[in-house]
């Protein structure tokens, strides 16, 4: 049986064998794209490079990307679904294209010797059937058949599953790269299904009779706000393929749960549990997991953005601890067997355990107190929607306290105040986190280019101890995070605005250089998040060279091209510090304009 290391590893050396760089993973939370909470994608930092931008590493890349995903997060415990996964990809930026991304996909799935020995047998394969944006991919078609995949059992699809990112609802606001796909299924039942029709083939994908295994992304064409706008300027390659899933299919096992990766998280579980209850095991197996990825990159519990997502998994994950019958505290020993388990591939969670347990177990400390002042709320009557909402008090829990007391639970009146919450939670976060892109116009370029200045004037009026802990730029602001212990005195705020308008009116010029990471790091360009960057970096100053920049650091762009833009068109706009204040210990946030 092929465990996740040798899956995870084989995919790897598979392709830097053709020609790939192998890149490490971005962390999680994107770096200055406000326009998600996570990178859910394995695509998604590499968009620059998509989008045209030369990559330090080169035109062919292979990754293993971190990913988190919450839209399901009530699905949590079927055989597929998880909030966190890793996502195995090869890229080509304007290199190859349909041809080899297509062999090379169908040679490692089937290989025996260097890829994972899938039978051909057992392998489906739909290609796009065509819409006003894009012809119907016969050139996709003929290459399958070429590579062995006999044409019956290739199905032409509509662009809801056949095109990249997948239109959900009618609602497409996507920003980025774009462009038809092709999916490949593998049986899983214990008999076999044969050949199928199209239309047994869609109800054997619905049954979960078939299972998708890769994904090849044909990425030629640009969107914005959900329009297709022209033609990239390169063709790009972007491939998929979910480990869990591989892991599932490999070691024939019905869920995701049941693979190498969940062995010893589900094992520890049962052995804190008292009650057996499947879905409540792989509840806490997935939060925790997830959990403890998201300190790991910097996420602590809070009541917004990432925060606010970490500490819900954490939440839920004591609610069912709850259930099993586990004893308070438990998920501090969990999150060590995840670390245990995943620190091998994953260093940073090891450095970091001690930290990443403290606050697993704080958010559970915390979260039982808020439990008791909520039993109390609840003995006075029950308000499924303000125990919810104000006590933290998932329906579920209420539902059972109600009926352990023989309370009723006005369960429409819940929906109906949850779905006007969700309303306008949803409208707020179309607002903020439209697209699937950072937001590439005039004012975001002004404000990512502040984001540097802001922090080299930080690093020359507090110290060269002020080091970035993350970014969020919109198109109304930047906000940034920075390491410092104490609240910056006025003084200090009127200094820093003083320095980096002096650098916007001397009008210097934005560069980019590619370096060896060990010279970049040598000519002194700042970066905050070693494990990221592989052994070429794009490093951006601002002046007339590198070594006499008055900033430069590790960064993807875009930027502008002169300093003297962050004026505006008239020339009058000055940076200004609009708040400063705390994120949690040790971390100070400032967030400013251009006015």
């Amino acid at each position: 049986m092929m465990k996740s290391q040798e899956i995870r590893s084989r995919f790897l050396k598979f392709f830097e064998k053709r020609g790939h760089a192998i890149i490490p993973s971005a962390p999680l939370v994107p770096e200055n794209d406000p326009t998600v909470l996570f990178n859910t994608a394995g695509m998604q930092p590499l968009v620059p490079y998509l989008m045209g931008n030369k990559h330090p590493s080169g035109t062919r890349l292979a990754d293993s990307q971190k990913c988190v995903r919450t839209g399901d997060i009530d699905e949590i415990g079927d055989n597929t679904h998880l909030t966190f996964f890793e996502m195995l990809g090869n890229w080509s930026l304007g290199d190859y294209f349909k041809e080899e991304a297509i062999s090379w996909s169908y040679e490692f799935l089937t290989s025996k010797t260097e890829g994972l020995g899938l039978d051909p047998a057992q392998l489906y394969v739909t290609v796009f059937e065509g819409d006003k944006n894009s012809g119907k991919d016969t050139e996709a078609f003929e290459i399958w058949k070429k590579a062995g995949v006999p044409e019956n059992r290739i199905y032409f699809k509509g662009a809801d599953s056949n095109w990249w990112p997948a239109v959900k609802n009618g609602n497409d606001s996507w920003t980025g790269p774009t462009g038809p796909c092709s999916e490949m299924f593998y049986d899983v039942t214990e008999n076999g299904l044969g050949d199928m029709s199209v239309e047994e083939y869609n109800q054997a994908d619905q049954k979960q009779q078939v299972v998708e295994v890769w994904n090849d992304v044909f990425m030629e064409f640009e969107k914005k706000e959900g329009k297709i706008v022209g033609k990239l300027s390169q063709k790009n390659v972007d491939t998929g393929a979910g480990l869990e899933r591989l892991c599932m299919v490999l070691q024939k096992v019905e869920s995701v749960f049941d693979t190498d990766l969940f062995e010893t998280i589900i094992g520890k579980i049962e052995e804190f549990s008292t009650v057996d209850n499947v879905r409540a095991k792989r509840v806490v197996a997935d939060h925790i997991r997830t959990a403890v990825f998201l300190i790991g990159d910097g996420v602590l519990p809070s009541n917004t953005d990432q925060g606010y997502v970490l500490r819900r998994l954490l939440r839920r994950a004591v609610r069912f601890a709850d259930v099993l019958g586990m004893k308070h505290g438990s998920l501090f020993w969990l999150a060590g067997t995840v670390i245990e388990k995943f620190g091998p591939v994953y260093g940073n969670i090891i450095e970091k355990s001690e930290h990443i347990k403290k606050e697993i177990d704080t958010e559970e400390q915390k979260f039982r107190k808020t439990l008791e002042h909520g039993l109390k709320e609840f003995e006075k009557g029950v308000d499924a929607f303000t125990l919810f909402s104000s006590y933290g008090f998932p329906l579920e829990l209420t539902l059972e306290l109600a009926q352990e007391s023989g309370k009723k639970v006005d369960v429409a009146d819940f929906e109906i105040k949850m779905q006007a919450h969700q309303a306008l939670s949803r409208a707020g976060a179309e607002k903020k986190f439209k697209g699937g892109l950072a937001d590439t116009d005039e004012m975001s370029l002004k404000y990512h280019t502040a984001t540097h200045l802001l922090h080299q004037a930080l690093r020359d009026v507090l110290g060269t101890h002020v080091q970035q802990k993350g970014s969020n730029i919109t198109t109304e602001r930047l906000r940034f995070d920075f390491a410092h212990g104490a609240k910056m005195m006025d003084e200090e705020k009127k200094r820093v605005e003083d320095i980096v308008n002096e650098k916007i009116s001397a009008g210097l010029t934005m560069q980019a250089v590619e370096l060896d990471k060990a010279l970049a790091e040598k000519v002194g360009a700042l970066h905050f998040f070693g494990d990221k960057y592989g052994d070429k970096v794009t490093v951006y100053f601002i002046g007339d060279t590198v070594e006499n920049a008055y900033s430069k650091e590790f960064c993807g762009g875009p930027h502008v091209k002169n300093t003297k833009e962050l004026a505006g068109p008239s020339g009058v706009w000055k940076f200004k510090i609009v708040k400063e204040e705390a994120v949690s210990a040790g971390v100070r946030r400032i967030k400013a304009v251009l006015v």
